[in-house]
């Protein structure tokens, strides 16, 4: 197996378990307060690697690709982070895997959009399943009350993943001359500047400081930075160096397997014949456009 192969497929396993701590935190912590911990526990690991490894902080980079990094944090992480955050709290955690199939078209999307890769036949054929796949699981759930929590939350979803592909995908240049560990280390000090000066406008500016008062939840928040923002991010943006933006982006779709596997078994999510068939399509979708 290639390792840019190996890398995608451990960045969707770590996020898988991170989303489902993520699901167990956020029955406790808002989803702004909660971006802003991850964000803010990330950094430390991220230096501390950083050094260990012996990298250089700054490294000889152009203003202008400090400037894309800065844009690339704010898009991907600070926007992209807090709406998947909030669509998780209304979703769940199966039902937040299938809206996430939606991922590799948007990588697929963006990377037409930016690049001009053209989509063919197959790419909108697996297009059109990973759609059918999405509205055939997405319906109500013991964990999702109205109709109004469910289609806000896949529409929340659906613009986490976009927003997240364009920021990544705008900064490939840059992430493949320099260290993996020291671009995810500083998109993440980007974005939770920008997220604390931003919570610093709003009246509910107090809670920014919740995630770090709550000692009880540390036990769930903290492995949930480790194994999200941190190593999933990390072997993430790997992915993306070592190999094409699809198929990186397929072997990043099986986190919608680990994530319903992982909710029934630890968060005892029911698996409904729906969940299972639109999972299984949008997982085939996801297949067909990022092979094609």
């Amino acid at each position: 197996m290639h390792q840019g192969d190996l890398f995608a497929i451990l960045s969707g396993f770590f996020w898988a378990i991170s989303v489902i701590l993520m699901r167990v935190s956020g029955f406790k912590i808002p989803p702004l307060p909660l971006t802003f911990f991850k964000s803010s526990v990330a950094i430390i690991f991220f230096v501390a690697l950083s050094q260990a490894l012996r990298e250089p902080l700054v490294p000889d980079l152009s203003l202008s690709a400090y400037l894309r990094l800065a844009l690339s944090a704010v898009l991907g992480i600070s926007l992209a982070d807090t709406m998947f955050a909030a669509a998780l709290s209304r979703l769940g955690a199966s039902l937040q895997a299938l809206a996430d199939c939606v991922y590799a078209p948007a990588m697929a999307l963006v990377g037409f959009l930016m690049f001009e890769e053209i989509l063919g036949a197959w790419e909108w054929f697996g297009g059109f399943l990973v759609v059918s796949g999405v509205f055939i699981g997405m319906r109500l759930t013991p964990e999702v009350k109205n109709r109004r929590d469910l289609w806000a939350g896949v529409c929340l979803a659906t613009l986490a993943h976009v927003t997240m592909a364009v920021g990544i995908l705008s900064v490939r240049d840059i992430y493949r001359e320099v260290s993996v560990v020291w671009v995810s280390g500083f998109r993440f000090l980007v974005a939770t500047i920008v997220l604390g000066l931003y919570a610093l406008c709003l009246p509910q500016r107090a809670s920014l400081v919740l995630p770090f008062r709550r000692r009880d939840a540390w036990r769930t928040m903290i492995p949930m930075t480790f194994f999200g923002p941190f190593l999933a991010t990390i072997f993430w943006v790997a992915g993306f160096k070592y190999n094409t933006a699809g198929r990186a982006a397929i072997f990043n779709q099986m986190s919608t397997v680990f994530i319903i596997a992982l909710a029934v078994l630890f968060l005892r999510e029911r698996l409904t014949w729906r969940k299972a068939l639109g999972a299984t399509l949008a997982a085939a979708g996801a297949i067909l456009m990022a092979t094609h």
